[in-house]
């Protein structure tokens, strides 16, 4: 079921109204309320995520009946070997259930080609079932912190269904960690109405993101790329750019909905997004870019492997060398680097592209890594903090400022090339396309009924945001006027009625 579908617009009113008036207000006196509330939650998730296709609830139904276990499992393990080899159990299966389903024919592709054989009977043509990166990781996440002792292993089945398979974030995140969203459907919940109020203008903006923005750069995006060969450079960069906009109106736009839609429910999701294209180095945009993986990668993956400050070795340590030591430590930082970003670019898909993508990142992020600025970018650009400790944001940035977010804009377009990219060859003939003379021609525009729209809803996306760029989201902060929020609200609603772009579902649906 798609956030931007018509049976989503049924579906989110009944579910809201039933969950409060019906599972809160109505059994208020029951003693079993909270248990009967959540496993509300779970059969609205499953239908919700049932509605591709009902088999993908197996799948997910394994993965949390593993996870449920496994925490059980490590609680009750009496060594602390056996806690770490239940653990280790439950990563490895769920692990191999997406590397099946989602890696198993690229690598066995790769295999038939590489020995020159036929590799249609070694193919299982599984279909990738919707989200299952996102859930996976978020159940992964569950057994390592119980093992951490970082959160004690629940017994409530349904309260841990509610949170693996909780709808808003189930299919695209954001990536939950269970010390967060797991205690929230394991206490009562109460309706407030200005939480809700906010969530429903956080829907409203995700969808102006999504429909507006990023529906309508897809038109564009999808027939260039389609013809890669047939168009001029200045084209392709065009197209490069609206790419840009669209990955980040339909991932961001989908985040803003799930976060929403959650405060609908009484339910705090993380942060996904805040602002990305206003960084000022590839550091800072990876700080604010998809912020449930970058986090999940740098705690599960980048520190246990010893981060930036890794354990020096005793005969390293011995020689008393401070300069070698550091040269070590660097070293351990840049191969942790490269792993976390290759491993990022591979969760993405099954694709040499999506590989390289996380390597040309991890080749823009070490130089800041080996010269300590990799950040020096905590605040928010074009702020200023105040002697009372208070910061208070600028209209413009400097011409500093403005050069270095154009730069790693930049960059991130040229990113987004590899990323979108059906193949390595379509990436060479792309790249090969953009650097040609005709780079300096005028790029074929579609009528002007759709660009001159277009341009104008893009720069309403960057100057809203860039007012509210200090905000939890762009909608967060509005006039006190009821009139004007008003007519905030109707002129979104009007936007997307009048500037509807082809229905299409959400990239990452597909991860």
């Amino acid at each position: 079921m798609l956030f931007n579908s018509f049976e989503f617009a049924i579906f989110l009113p009944i579910v809201f109204l039933l969950y409060w008036f019906v599972f809160d207000y109505a059994l208020s006196k029951c003693k079993h309320q909270l248990l009967l509330q959540n496993l509300f939650i779970v059969v609205a998730s499953y239908i919700f995520y049932g509605w591709w296709d009902w088999r993908f609830l197996i799948l997910i139904a394994i993965t949390t009946v593993l996870s449920f276990l496994s925490g059980i499992g490590i609680e009750k393990a009496p060594t602390q070997r056996g806690k770490k080899a239940v653990m280790i159990a439950n990563i490895v299966v769920n692990l191999g259930i997406l590397g099946v389903y989602k890696y198993y024919d690229f690598f066995a592709r790769e295999f038939a080609e590489l020995f020159g054989i036929e590799s249609d009977f070694l193919l299982l043509h599984l279909i990738l079932p919707v989200g299952i990166s996102f859930y996976t990781f978020q159940a992964l996440s569950y057994s390592i912190d119980v093992y951490r002792k970082q959160l004690e292993p629940t017994h409530d089945i349904v309260a841990f269904t509610a949170f693996l398979s909780f709808f808003p974030q189930l299919v695209a995140g954001p990536i939950e960690r269970a010390t967060n969203l797991l205690p929230q459907f394991q206490r009562k919940r109460t309706f407030d109405y200005a939480t809700a109020v906010d969530g429903m203008r956080q829907i409203l903006w995700g969808l102006f993101k999504k429909i507006v923005v990023a529906d309508n750069c897809a038109t564009y995006v999808d027939t260039v790329f389609a013809d890669i060969s047939n168009q001029s450079g200045s084209t392709l960069l065009l197209a490069a750019i609206l790419f840009t906009f669209q990955i980040y109106g339909d991932f961001s736009g989908y985040s803003d909905i799930a976060i929403g839609t959650a405060k609908l429910f009484g339910i705090k999701l993380m942060r996904n997004f805040n602002v990305p294209y206003f960084s000022r180095d590839i550091a800072e945009f990876w700080r604010r870019w998809h912020i449930s993986l970058t986090t999940w990668f740098r705690d599960y993956v980048y520190i246990p492997l010893g981060g930036s400050r890794p354990n020096i070795p005793e005969t390293i340590r011995l020689k008393g060398d401070k300069a070698l030591e550091a040269k070590y430590t660097k070293w351990i930082a840049v191969r942790n680097t490269f792993i976390i970003f290759l491993l990022s670019g591979f969760w993405h898909g099954a694709n040499w592209t999506f590989v390289l993508w996380g390597a040309y990142h991890a080749l823009l992020f070490v130089p800041l890594l080996l010269l300590n600025k990799n950040r020096r970018y905590r605040d928010t650009v074009a702020t200023v903090t105040l002697p009372d400790g208070t910061t208070k944001t600028k209209l413009l940035p400097s011409f500093k400022e403005a050069g270095q977010m154009l730069l790693t804009f930049a960059l991130a377009v040229f990113g987004w090339i590899i990323f979108r990219a059906q193949g390595l060859k379509t990436l060479s003939a792309y790249i090969a396309g953009i650097f040609d003379s005709s780079l300096f021609s005028i790029p074929w525009l579609m009528n002007r009924q759709y660009y001159i729209p277009l341009v104008i809803n893009i720069l309403i996306l960057l100057v809203v945001e860039w007012l509210n760029r200090t905000q939890e989201h762009s909608l967060k902060r509005l006039p006190n006027n009821a009139v004007m929020r008003t007519l905030i609200y109707y002129g979104l609603f009007l936007l997307m009625f009048f500037f509807t772009g082809k229905n299409e579902t959400f990239i990452y649906f597909q991860f």
